[in-house]
């Protein structure tokens, strides 16, 4: 029998935890992605054609497509400037044509996943029109996911809450998803603008408090400017909980692998983030969810999360070596 396993959010993270995880034939596999995308290119074609936002859809049948190399390079190609498609990308294109043909925003989904040859399930969280808002320490508020990702504002200041404008109630086929999963993985991607709008549709806590699953949420690791300033392991998992309840989440996987000085101080010097790490394991000690720390970096130019030493920690847990 397959094993059920549902992946919430997006980002590189969660690219890396689908690339990976698709290799294993006794996985069948769901990826939940936001719907709450507003960048250039996205926002032109959902004011112009009146569709869902097609990126993050996109980089999820990328990520679980069969030959995901040439997949990958189709998809993201950019048209140059000097041309009237300046900006957008072929993959954006394809899945609005595909849309306006079918007439049915999930039908182009499924059409393109049987183009590619992706064998499992990308799920928009929601088919409504959203747009992502946050409040910030001082009440001000912003909208739109761009603006929040790329802040205009005063980036050192704390999000304080989150919240969905235009109607956000969880698609059917999502919330079937997690309840017959067997494993739920939440991230990593960044917080507020890839996790937290998923888990802001209504209907997902339930689902989730619902669900016999186990649920691992597997934190970032580095913080990002203008979403997680200063953040530690805790605080992530604070937020997730917010939006999910308390006592829902099993597992915590937490990056334990040192990290090169010389990639912390680029990291610092031009986008200031800051790695993530626990340095006191007895602030978890009360706490229901056990944490896990293993190497999971992959370091080389950038720091992100290697997809093979995400998908053997998770067999990991599907094999019962961690309990």
């Amino acid at each position: 029998m397959k094993v059920n396993i549902t992946t919430i959010g997006w980002g590189t993270g969660t690219f890396n935890v689908l690339f990976g995880l698709k290799e294993n034939k006794h996985y069948n596999l769901a990826a939940i992605v936001s719907v709450s995308d507003s960048g250039w290119s996205t926002w032109e074609i959902r004011d112009e054609f009146g569709i869902l936002p097609p990126g993050d859809i996109r980089r999820a049948i990328v990520a679980l497509s069969e030959d995901t190399g040439i997949v990958r390079k189709l998809f993201e190609y950019r048209f140059k400037a000097g041309n009237r498609m300046s900006g957008h990308t072929i993959g954006n294109l394809l899945l609005t044509a595909l849309t306006d043909i079918t007439g049915n925003f999930e039908q182009w989904i499924e059409e393109l996943s049987e183009m590619f040859q992706v064998r499992w399930k990308v799920i928009p969280v929601t088919l409504d029109d959203i747009q992502l808002g946050i409040v910030l320490e001082n009440g001000e508020t912003i909208i739109g996911e761009t603006n929040i990702d790329i802040p205009k504002h005063d980036g050192n200041l704390a999000i304080k809450d989150a919240f969905l404008i235009g109607g956000w109630v969880l698609n059917p086929r999502a919330r079937e998803a997690i309840r017959n999963s067997d494993y739920i993985i939440i991230g990593p991607g960044d917080l507020y603008t890839s996790i937290v709008p998923n888990l802001l549709s209504d209907g997902i806590q339930e689902a989730i408090h619902y669900s016999q699953a186990k649920i691992i949420y597997i934190c970032n690791i580095m913080t990002k400017h203008g979403e997680t300033n200063n953040f530690e392991v805790e605080d992530f998992v604070n937020v997730i909980e917010k939006y999910i309840g308390k006592w829902e989440i099993d597992y915590i996987l937490v990056n334990s692998a040192p990290i090169r000085e010389d990639l912390v101080k680029k990291y610092k010097d031009e986008e200031n983030k800051t790695p993530v790490q626990i340095t006191d394991l007895a602030k978890f000690k009360d706490e229901s969810y056990k944490i896990i720390q293993r190497d999971l970096i992959n370091e080389h130019d950038y720091i992100r999360h290697d997809s093979i030493k995400l998908s053997g920690a998770i067999n990991d847990f599907v094999e019962g070596w961690i309990k």
